[in-house]
């Protein structure tokens, strides 16, 4: 598995490929459209992330201190987000994820041209990652 970094390095590449903001919200709609869909099992009270405009799901687990994410959005380019984050903490140690600086979103501009409503909405999912790969780290899920 690559680490968290050189999935961020990755993220980052693909997005200076796309010079446009249009053609970066594309790619974004694109990536939560590839996105597998969230098994119906998963879509309950308990993992809709409060904070988000639109509704997320995000599934955690936890599996001998991997972390493990699944998600889904009624909002394609909130479910866009939701992949990429995936991407970087998915499969990931929770220590590294607990440990690690998201630098991609400035480094490909999301921070600047996402709605204060899906900023505050990606942030929360971020949050939540967080907390639960503390959790995880600490054996306490």
């Amino acid at each position: 598995m690559p680490s968290i970094q050189a999935i961020q390095n990755d993220i980052v590449e693909n997005f200076s490929l796309l010079p446009e903001w249009d053609e970066r919200y594309a790619y974004l709609i694109e990536l939560g459209q590839k996105m597998e869909a969230l098994p119906e099992k998963y879509r309950t009270e308990e993992n809709i992330v409060r904070g988000c405009q639109s509704t997320v799901w995000l599934h955690r687990e936890c599996n001998d201190g991997m972390i493990i994410l699944k998600a889904d959005s009624d909002s394609l380019i909130v479910k866009g987000l939701a992949s990429l984050l995936l991407q970087v903490f998915s499969d990931q140690k929770a220590n590294a994820v607990v440990k690690t600086e998201l630098t991609f979103f400035d480094e490909t501009g999301l921070n600047k041209n996402l709605s204060s409503q899906r900023a505050n909405g990606l942030t929360a999912m971020i949050d939540q990652i967080k907390a639960f790969a503390m959790n995880c780290a600490a054996g306490q899920v």
